[in-house]
């Protein structure tokens, strides 16, 4: 998908098909002097369920884009029954950073940053370790240490919430952090929350997938990365990919080669996030092309 120009507004719409839904959409930006950019629509037959993303230019739009919302829900909205969001490409979003001691997505994550191809800002990472802070910092990135135990669990997620609410997080990204979230934390960044992991789940779980993988002469390795939900690992699924292996590679081989895909992998699901590429039904994604 070609970057939105800095002017231009996206709408994510849902709700049930009908005929004549894009007729009445194209025809709301159409009569208030949008020129559309982007359209891509999907049609769920098994649910009856009609998914649109459509981008257009703001420049000479007839509304104002703080009444836009407002406008569409009256005139279109409201006639079919859709949920719809909407996002402006110059509001650049806000991202913090969770992570531990494994440092390859975080710091591939820093590099497209400061390259400028994750068009976001960072102002914040929380980890419960003080061995990223060094490469934090050098960007003039906040680095706060917050360690966690079963016992004071409680009380430093809401020091963490207080930062991210100082901050005006938009949404987290768990760049391999080894702590599980507690429900009430994912309660309050619901579809805000993305994280990454290896996709062996459930076959070869616990601490050590690569090397009960290894044992089991695995031809493929996968990571998965999706929204966090209440149930562990178990959310909406933005982005995934496989590379084969062979009986060739040892159990050093099959975790660079899972890491470097974890990189990629959730490099591309947050890049959907921010570019508002996709939207959630029920536990499920449609991400658009």
């Amino acid at each position: 998908m070609t970057k939105s120009t800095k002017n231009s507004a996206v709408l994510l719409i849902h709700c049930p098909d009908k005929s004549g839904i894009v007729v009445a959409i194209t025809e709301f930006i159409y009569k208030n002097d949008g020129n559309i950019l982007y359209l891509d629509q999907h049609v769920d037959t098994e649910r009856g369920v009609f998914f649109m993303r459509v981008e257009w230019e703001l420049d000479g739009f007839a509304i104002d884009r703080h009444k836009i919302a407002e406008y569409f829900e009256t005139l279109v909205g409201s006639r079919y029954q859709m949920t719809s969001q909407l996002y402006f490409a110059d509001d650049k979003p806000r991202m913090a950073l969770f992570v531990s001691k494994m440092s390859h997505c975080f710091y591939d994550l820093l590099a497209r940053y400061e390259c400028g191809e994750l068009d976001v800002e960072i102002p914040l990472v929380i980890s419960n370790h003080t061995d990223l802070q060094t490469a934090s910092e050098r960007l003039g990135i906040e680095y706060h240490c917050i360690s966690i135990n079963k016992d004071n669990k409680e009380e430093q997620e809401a020091r963490q919430k207080a930062l991210l609410a100082q901050h005006d997080i938009d949404f987290i990204v768990l760049a391999r952090y080894m702590q599980v979230l507690s429900d009430e934390f994912v309660k309050d960044y619901p579809q805000r929350v993305i994280n990454i992991h290896h996709s062996f789940l459930p076959a070869f779980p616990g601490g050590r997938p690569y090397h009960s993988a290894h044992e089991r002469g695995v031809k493929i390795i996968g990571a998965t990365s999706h929204y966090v939900t209440a149930e562990l690992d178990a959310g909406p699924i933005i982005e995934q990919d496989v590379v084969h292996v062979s009986h060739k590679d040892t159990v050093e081989d099959l975790v660079r080669i899972g890491r470097d895909l974890e990189k990629i992998v959730l490099a591309r699901a947050v890049r959907h996030h921010v570019h508002h590429d996709l939207l959630v039904y029920e536990n499920r994604t449609v991400v658009f092309d």
